[in-house]
């Protein structure tokens, strides 16, 4: 099945539960109103649904429906959730982004970095310094590694823009999985530079390294994203597997 069909019905549906059309905890219409709707095979729907679920916004209720267990996050903070550019989770979180490139360069990966990224020694690859704003507010430093062969013709503009939507709309590169570690770590001279924090207010970072991989199962991307404590939050929607 085309993958777009599924993830468009995901996606208005998605929209509508954040915009409150269906209030928190009410019953979203039957499966047989929705296929009407979309106009889609039940398995299609299905699978749409069941994105929802993964992602904590739905929860499948047997001889009942499809109930909404999404409740919204306070607008101070700054969520992650799914794989997505700066721009759509500042866009999904209420905000105005903004993104400056502090550094765009090209190196080869040497033995040190290829620990550190996971990209082989030897590898050609864009490194970017951006920092993003939200409604003026500097508040996440991202270094950012991106293998050069398959993202012909990056440039400054793009990254102050987005990314995503380049590999996404013009190179029709397909992102699939991103591997993350979070961690807590000592805040350094450069973020404090950028970030405007005050070291005897905050003297640590909440750190986000991620690997993310395309649909040829090519990891095209790693990147470290330094962010301030005071307006970070990680949303997860953990499931219980029955024993």
């Amino acid at each position: 099945m085309p993958k777009t069909i599924y993830e468009n019905i995901y996606k208005d549906l998605k929209q509508k539960i954040e915009n409150n059309m269906f209030t928190y905890q009410e019953l979203l219409p039957s499966e047989n109103s929705l296929i009407q709707t979309y106009h889609c095979s039940r398995n299609t729907l299905r699978r749409a649904v069941s994105r929802l679920v993964t992602y904590g916004y739905v929860q499948t209720i047997q001889g009942k429906g499809v109930r909404n267990i999404y409740q919204p996050i306070a607008q101070t903070a700054f969520t992650i959730g799914e794989i997505e550019s700066f721009r759509e989770s500042a866009i999904r979180n209420g905000h105005i982004p903004l993104t400056k490139v502090l550094l765009f360069t090209e190196f080869e990966i040497n033995e040190s970095q290829s620990l550190n990224t996971g990209f082989s020694a030897g590898t050609d690859v864009y490194y970017i310094q951006r920092l993003h704003f939200l409604d003026d507010t500097p508040l996440i430093l991202n270094h950012n590694y991106f293998l050069k062969e398959t993202i012909p013709g990056l440039t400054k503009e793009i990254a102050e823009t987005s990314i995503y939507q380049y590999l996404e709309q013009t190179l029709h590169m397909t992102i699939v999985n991103s591997k993350r570690v979070m961690t807590v770590e000592k805040m350094t001279q450069i973020d404090e530079k950028y970030l405007k924090m005050n070291a005897r207010d905050y003297n640590c970072m909440a750190v986000v390294s991620s690997q993310t991989y395309n649909s040829d199962g090519v990891m095209f991307e790693y990147t470290q994203s330094r962010h301030r404590p005071d307006y970070f939050r990680f949303y997860d929607n953990a499931v219980r597997k029955s024993s």
